[in-house]
């Protein structure tokens, strides 16, 4: 039972963050869900940070659990093991995210050490993205591969326009869909962790070690 509720922890951590998307937004009347970043709601300054911290707190809380609960469930499985860690570790490295400035203030010389944090964080987040599917792909059969490795290149697509458009944050210039871009890969990530949490409570997952070895040896030449 202890078990299972971690796993739940990862569906509740998705669904949180998604509605933090859509609840913590209209407290700023401003702001623009298709041309800011989610950064902006937290950043210094902004009339949203003081909601959106407590929840972001919870919101990585939950991640730990949920990986914990992975953990807990690998059995064998030496993958399973790797993505419980990469979890948890993504849950404690969103514990201390550093705080962006907000576009004004950075246009005009404000930005300070905690904005290149903010920008070294995320880069380390997504690297943590990537690699939690990389194993997790690894760790189940053909199916769950494929929704993985399509799911990777959702958040490479999207993050390259989201990485061409971030010079316009800084600079505050108009970045009319960058919010899209981002939104699409919090959204495609978001699903994968309820598509593995789900995959982990029904069991539908199934050794997955020597389902991929057993592709391997199917694939290589004679």
């Amino acid at each position: 039972m202890v078990r299972k509720a971690l796993l739940v922890c990862g569906i509740l951590s998705s669904l949180l963050y998604i509605v933090m998307n859509i609840f913590v937004p209209l407290q700023w009347e401003a702001y623009s869900l298709t041309s800011q970043t989610v950064s902006e709601l937290s950043a210094i300054g902004a009339p949203t940070r003081p909601l959106w911290v407590p929840l972001g707190i919870a919101y990585t809380l939950l991640v730990a659990a949920f990986g914990l609960g992975v953990w807990k469930s690998a059995g064998r499985s030496w993958s399973l093991h790797v993505l419980g860690g990469l979890l948890i570790a993504s849950g404690i490295v969103g514990l201390g995210w550093p705080p962006m400035h907000q576009r004004d203030a950075l246009a005009v010389g404000g930005g300070t050490l905690t904005d290149i944090l903010h920008i070294v964080w995320t880069a380390v987040t997504v690297l943590l993205f990537m690699l939690e599917i990389g194993f997790g792909a690894a760790a189940f059969g053909k199916r769950f591969r494929v929704y993985s490795f399509a799911t990777m290149v959702i958040l490479v697509a999207f993050g390259i326009l989201t990485g061409l458009d971030a010079p316009g944050v800084s600079a505050n210039l108009p970045t009319p869909l960058i919010g899209v871009w981002e939104r699409i890969q919090i959204g495609a990530f978001m699903l994968w962790i309820i598509v593995l949490a789900f995959t982990l409570l029904f069991g539908a997952a199934i050794h997955a070690e020597q389902s991929f070895v057993a592709d391997l040896r199917k694939s290589a030449p004679a």
